[in-house]
């Protein structure tokens, strides 16, 4: 019999794999999480974008508030002429004023602009909680990345452990053979297909390294760690989870999605965006004050000249060319709304496959932990054959083979389970709430 192929390439697909020999740094899942959400520059950009929301909503609710304008001029006159052009001739000559003060302060309150300054405020306001859900959504998504990253490694390093683990007793085995084939009592054959496991494992052992090399620099680099530091997973924290609260259908995403939340903001948006675009169908009212302060030197000074009334603007043409706003503002909303319903689709085709996968995770991991006591018995049998001269060399590395396979794939399951836990909390809208928001 040929030692299969197939198994040592799966070795290989699942390993992503480990580095050996060198100091590790221990990190629990959920410090990466959050050491990701203080650190990443996807959520610092999130977080920004919400603080440049708040600004614009604070300027435009500045909008409600009067406007007040001081200004002030002081000129130089070079020989002003002045004729009062009366018919009463003066006696005395006009004086001849050199300079001039102007000082004015005015005050605009708007009273009714067609209820647009209110409005405006409530758009500026959902776009402000929008970015603000957006920001959340941003936080799951790098969470997300984070567990895929961290379950990878762990399934690297534990297929490591265990290649290194066969190694060994590869090694162990050439050794006999040996000293087996040196008395006659196998054939060369034999110790060459001892020694080709050795090194067909060994390939897998370098091909995991390298894997895990790449593993271990996507994780640091997205948690702004030093590249050099070699990431561990201690196991016992990794495993610490009951996933026995798991969702069981789309109602809990579409009432805590932020992304879904995000696009209701958006919508809301859209509605108070209409009502701002008529506006421009009304008139403007507005309460005007001022005072006036003037001194043209040597010959007139005016003070205490207050000013206040009502102000009434119509822009009588804008009741033509407003409607293209209003009817771009309704398809702005209508946008928002399909794409609210596209979402909302999507979400529960994610939820769906994430349910199934979930439970095809612990289904899998239930058939390789029976594959592995199976596998364990094989051995066990072959090796005891093998040792009574009942079985022959290849049977022996076909059943360590298979034995390592199994090993690897029930460590791998386990992992595989809590990874699909995360992902369906994740497209549940639930994901941050399993990690302690107040310590980040």
């Amino acid at each position: 019999m040929k030692i299969s192929q197939l198994m040592l390439f799966g070795i290989f697909f699942i390993g992503i794999s480990s580095i050996e020999a060198q100091e590790k740094t221990s990190l629990t899942l959920d410090e990466a999480v959050k050491l990701a959400w203080e650190k990443s520059n996807e959520v610092t950009l999130a977080n920004t974008k919400v603080n440049s929301k708040k600004y614009e909503l604070q300027n435009v609710k500045n909008n409600q508030y009067p406007d007040i304008k001081i200004a002030g001029q002081y000129q130089r006159l070079t020989k002003a002429s002045i004729d009062m052009h009366n018919d009463e001739a003066s006696a005395e000559p006009m004086p001849a004023p050199n300079q001039v003060l102007f000082g004015q302060a005015t005050l605009s309150l708007p009273i009714f602009s067609g209820f647009k300054i209110q409005n405006s405020i409530n758009a500026y306001d959902n776009l402000y909680e929008a970015e603000t859900a957006s920001a959340a959504k941003t936080k799951e998504d790098v969470a997300l990345r984070v567990i895929t990253y961290y379950t990878a490694l762990y399934k690297a390093q534990k297929t490591l452990d265990l290649l290194n683990e066969n190694q060994k007793q590869a090694k162990q085995r050439v050794t006999d053979f040996k000293e087996l084939e040196k008395n006659g009592i196998i054939p060369r054959n034999d110790l060459l297909k001892a020694q080709l496991l050795v090194s067909k494992t060994q390939l897998s052992i370098d091909e995991a390294n390298n894997n895990l090399n790449n593993i271990n620099f996507y994780l640091t680099t997205l948690l702004k760690l030093d590249p050099t530091v070699k990431l561990q997973v201690n196991e016992s924290d990794f495993f610490n989870l009951k996933t026995n609260n798991a969702p069981t259908s789309d109602a809990m995403a579409l009432e805590n999605r932020k992304d879904l939340e995000a696009i209701r903001f958006q919508q809301k948006a859209s509605q108070a965006n209409i009502k701002v675009a008529r506006s421009g169908y009304y008139p403007t009212l507005a309460l005007l004050g001022g005072y006036t302060a003037f001194d043209l030197k040597d010959f007139i000074t005016v003070k205490y000249a207050m000013n206040f009334g009502v102000g009434l603007s119509y822009d009588l043409s804008g009741i033509l060319k407003n409607s293209a706003s209003v009817k771009a503002a309704e398809s702005k909303a209508l946008e928002v709304k399909n794409t609210e319903a596209i979402m909302t689709d999507r979400i529960k085709v994610e939820v769906q496959k994430s349910i199934e996968d979930y439970d095809l995770a612990i289904n899998q991991s239930v058939v390789y932990d029976e594959a592995l006591q199976q596998a364990e018995e094989n051995y066990r049998l072959v090796k005891d054959k093998f040792d009574n001269g009942l079985s022959d060399t290849n049977d022996l590395v076909e059943a360590d083979v298979e034995h390592l396979s199994a090993k690897i794939n029930t460590a791998v399951s386990k992992a595989t389970i809590i990874q699909k836990y995360y992902e369906l909390l994740s497209v549940s809208g639930q994901l941050s709430q399993s990690f302690n928001l107040s310590k980040i």
